[in-house]
């Protein structure tokens, strides 16, 4: 049989067949190469439209500053997984682009003034009630964006933000419909309830019996598989007092700091809106307006009169202080060749016709340079620390990788090789509470190969490299070191046991028609929402049927937590008599329109993923 193959594949079909497979193994593999060219630096594509690597890292910074945030003093970044953190950013961002898809092709769509309003009237960039550049370009830098990005970001919120207003706003309910939920939502109910306890004191387990659960559940008592590390660790700030700045250099960055402050001033305008179509009609309206100023006119009171700027209109077109870069260019071109108190004639920018005014003008504040000097001193050392932390840890990398140990790279950066206290899958204190720590560590590579790892960053400012020192296997429990557990386990299970046996005997001695020995606990006219009653007590006693008559009662039961089982008696159900007000009725209408809208764009977004191609790289 070999030697047939061996002779035919000599022929010129084998040739043949052997040539085709060559090709098609060329052409996928060279396709292979190009899409994963193509493809490196995409997160995901969404019906053709791209979501770059930039991206998501930035989304993922995003999102770890906003738990860092709402945590405070109790976040811990080590605890926090960064699979799960890229898969939640990058559904976001991919929900993200549909919703603006969407949008765009529903032509939603805004102003570019309404935009600038709305960057200088947020509170977060104004100090002492007016914007601030400074401030602007300080928060926006926080959270990671430039002024481009920034308002790329917020072009996109208006958007997204008009078509969820636009469905959600869209939800409506009838009054037949406010009517059914304020009966069913008003509604009370009188019940009595027996409570039969769980008294796991009341229970005795004895030692064979412990012993007993003990060997038919032996799995359930090992100790978890744990790993003891070594590691070296490499931090930043340890370099800080290696370097040195002169106070040239000191000096040449404290002037290009104060050269880089920009005077701000204060503009107010007179806005006439415009397009291609109305351009002349709307020039022709603020050549008037002008001529009215130069008759001596108030700037303001024409302001509020004439502007179509709602946003300053009112203000008497007051925008408040602000420096270079934030206005349209044409206008910032205006503003800044007037003198205070001095308007400009008419000018065309992309959102309409101006007459601008230059209320004020508020020169910088120049820190003086011994003020600055520890922030430009940190600041220097920190281009050189960075560039030394980098080749450090290159070093380390390389290093960690040639060697059977940790002693030849710490002796090389002159480090101390540490280790950790025992841990298993779910972490420990220190490094061993860092999730990447704790993957790596129970790697193939780290824990069956005995390998150094790669070098792991814990934070921005640290990084470490780990090997496993102790691998602790998972062992039985002795039974002694468990028994109590065990004794405690069984007595609650024993007591919710003959609770429910009592509890259920009850119930159908109930039903047929008898008597409980124990005393009712009356509760009358419940809510749904009902102060000292058990939420589940009250989950149950709403979800009960109506009692076919006054004589018979509906019987229902549930189990608490502890173990007690609690038998319910539901007597009867109340609906409410009075007629809905006015203000009531428009509450419930905007409750459940709010409502329905909400579903309404939930379902919306769900047609949206089910309709469109999306690829995650």
């Amino acid at each position: 049989m070999l030697q047939n193959i061996r002779d035919n594949s000599q022929g010129w079909i084998a040739k043949t067949i052997i040539g085709i497979i060559v090709v098609l193994l060329a052409l996928t593999g060279f396709d292979a190469i190009f899409n994963a060219a193509s493809n490196s630096r995409q997160a995901a594509e969404v019906n053709g439209e791209e979501i770059s690597l930039d991206e998501l890292n930035q989304a993922m910074n995003m999102q770890r500053r906003q738990l860092a945030q709402q945590l405070g003093g109790d976040f811990d970044p080590a605890l926090l997984d960064d699979k799960l953190v890229r898969e939640s950013s990058l559904r976001a961002l991919i929900d993200r682009a549909l919703l603006l898809q969407g949008a765009r092709s529903a032509d939603f769509a805004f102003s570019e003034t309404a935009l600038d309003q709305l960057i200088l009237q947020t509170p977060e960039f104004t100090v002492d009630g007016a914007f601030n550049a400074a401030r602007f370009d300080q928060v926006i830098q926080q959270m990671g964006y430039t002024r481009l990005q920034f308002r790329e970001l917020l072009k996109q919120e208006m958007l997204i933000g008009q078509l969820r207003a636009g469905i959600s706003g869209s939800g409506f309910v009838t009054d037949e419909q406010i009517e059914a939920f304020a009966r069913l939502e008003q509604q009370t109910r009188d019940f009595a309830s027996i409570t039969v306890p769980a008294d796991a004191d009341a229970v005795e387990v004895g030692d064979e019996e412990a012993r007993e659960y003990y060997e038919q559940n032996t799995d359930r008592f090992r100790s978890p598989e744990q790993v003891v590390l070594e590691y070296v660790e490499l931090n930043k700030d340890s370099f800080f007092d290696q370097v040195e700045v002169s106070d040239e250099e000191v000096q040449n960055l404290y002037q290009e700091r104060i050269a880089n402050l920009a005077e701000q001033r204060r503009a107010a305008h007179i806005l006439i809106e415009s397009d291609e179509s109305s351009d002349a009609e709307a020039k022709a309206k603020i050549e008037e307006i002008a001529k009215r100023l130069a008759a001596g006119e108030d700037f303001a009171a024409l302001a509020k009169e004439a502007s179509e700027d709602p946003g300053s209109a009112n203000e008497g077109g007051d925008l408040g202080f602000a420096g270079p870069g934030v206005y349209d260019p044409a206008f910032e071109e205006a503003l800044y060749a007037l003198d205070e108190g001095q308007v400009s004639s008419p000018v065309r920018s992309d959102f309409g016709w101006h007459l601008i005014k230059l209320l004020g003008v508020r020169s910088p504040e120049v820190p003086a340079l011994e003020d600055m000097r520890p922030e430009l001193v940190r600041e220097l050392k920190a281009q050189q620390v960075e560039q030394r932390f980098v080749e450090a840890s290159k070093l380390l990398e390389d290093t960690a990788f040639e060697s059977s140990d940790l002693a030849q790279p710490a002796q090389e950066l002159g480090l101390t090789v540490q280790a950790t206290e025992p841990f298993g899958r779910e972490g420990g204190a220190g490094i061993a509470a860092n999730r990447q720590v704790i993957q790596t560590a129970f790697s193939d590579e780290v824990l069956i190969d005995g390998a150094n790892s790669s070098v792991i960053e814990l934070d921005p400012d640290t990084v470490v490299a780990v090997r496993a020192k102790e691998h602790l296997q998972p062992e039985v429990l002795p039974f002694d070191s468990v028994k109590e557990d065990i004794i405690t386990q069984l007595r609650r299970s024993k007591a919710a046991e003959m609770a429910g046996e009592e509890g259920e005997r009850l119930m159908a001695t109930l039903r047929e028609g008898g008597q409980a020995a124990q005393q009712w606990q009356p509760v009358e006219a419940a809510s749904r929402n009902q102060d000292g009653v058990e939420p589940a007590v009250l989950q149950q006693v709403f979800r009960m049927p109506r009692p076919a008559a006054s004589d018979k009662p509906t019987y229902g039961s549930v189990r608490l937590p502890n173990g007690s089982f609690i038998v319910i008696r539901l007597d009867g159900v109340s609906e409410p008599t009075t007629e809905l007000s006015e203000d009531d009725k428009q509450n419930y209408r905007r409750f459940l329109a709010s409502r329905s809208g909400q579903q309404d764009f939930a379902a919306y977004r769900q047609m949206l993923h089910a309709d469109a191609e999306i690829e995650t790289f």
